[in-house]
């Protein structure tokens, strides 16, 4: 996976290249026709290429994934999850903007 990139999990790679990542990982959880997820897709975009090696974003499409947002009970998108250790350690739900984001997750990215 390059760096500053982001890159696209499923229900299938999800435990590997999330819950089992040594580093922090940023999942987008997203669907196609979600106008509010095309609004934070820059912003997801924009923190991977600024925060890259300290933290790895990742996006999910709900509807073609639908058990890992179904664990993790998602019922609104888009939702950003910032896991780290397997565990869930911020959630956000909405678009809210980038800087918001970033002060959320940035005491989690040591």
């Amino acid at each position: 996976m390059a760096e500053g990139k982001t890159f696209d999990v499923t229900d299938d790679t999800f435990e590997t290249e999330v819950l089992n990542s040594p580093t922090p990982v940023l999942v987008d959880f997203w669907a196609d026709w979600c106008g509010p997820c095309r609004m934070v897709a820059p912003s997801v975009k924009a923190i991977a290429e600024e925060y890259a090696g300290k933290v790895r974003v990742a996006k999910m499409d709900v509807d073609d994934n639908p058990a890992t947002p179904g664990r993790y009970a998602i019922v609104g998108i888009p939702t950003i999850m910032l896991f780290k250790n397997g565990q869930v350690v911020e959630r956000i739900t909405g678009a809210w903007p980038k800087d918001r984001i970033v002060a959320k997750i940035l005491p989690h990215l040591n």
